[in-house]
């Protein structure tokens, strides 16, 4: 049986409505992430929290300290969950990640968070070449618009564009249901 760590990526205060980088459907990822880090804390998984700051007070989001970088209500770190603080899109670039993983024996990770085209995205990759089983659960996943050369990529198209990519070659993709059906399954 695989021991496995669910990786809550990046659901901070700015990406919500009312903060600096807001995204399109954060609300609704963030409940069906909620229930997952339930789920895992119930089977006993690790959850690992990531938080993005940027490493300079004139970032246009997750300045440093500030009340839009911390980790929104719906989905707060337990005192013995780890809090991953990270400067670079790549979860594990200079953070302990890698080694709090390796640690505590895990050996396939679930990822949900934000931002689908970034730091999922990122994380998702880094995990797979790592040689993680990789699950992705992309209702609990957000994303925005993207603009490229002229042409505006609506967030939904943004986000299943992603999606789509790492379920080809990186990652097992689930919605919420299907991985919490899964793990009842597997109890």
């Amino acid at each position: 049986m695989s021991k496995k760590a669910l990786i809550v990526v990046d659901i901070q205060n700015d990406y919500f409505p009312g903060g600096k980088w807001t995204l399109f459907g954060v609300e609704a990822a963030a409940r069906n992430a909620a229930r997952l880090i339930a789920e895992a804390r119930s089977a006993g998984d690790l959850v690992v929290h990531i938080r993005h700051e940027f490493p300079t007070a004139d970032a246009p989001f997750f300045q440093p300290g500030s009340q839009g970088a911390a980790l929104h209500p719906s989905v707060i770190n337990l005192d013995t969950e780890h809090v991953v603080l990270k400067h670079h899109i790549n979860s594990y670039r200079d953070t302990d990640l890698k080694q709090h993983l390796d640690a505590n024996g895990i050996d396939a990770v679930v990822v949900c968070g934000n931002m689908s085209h970034m730091c999922v995205d990122a994380i998702t990759r880094a995990s797979a070449d790592f040689g993680y089983p990789v699950t992705v659960v992309h209702d609990a996943c957000a994303s925005r618009d993207l603009e490229f050369n002229g042409v505006t990529v609506p967030a939904h198209l943004a986000h299943a564009a992603f999606m789509a990519a790492l379920g080809f070659a990186y990652a097992r993709m689930q919605s919420t249901d299907e991985y919490l059906g899964s793990a009842a399954k597997a109890a």
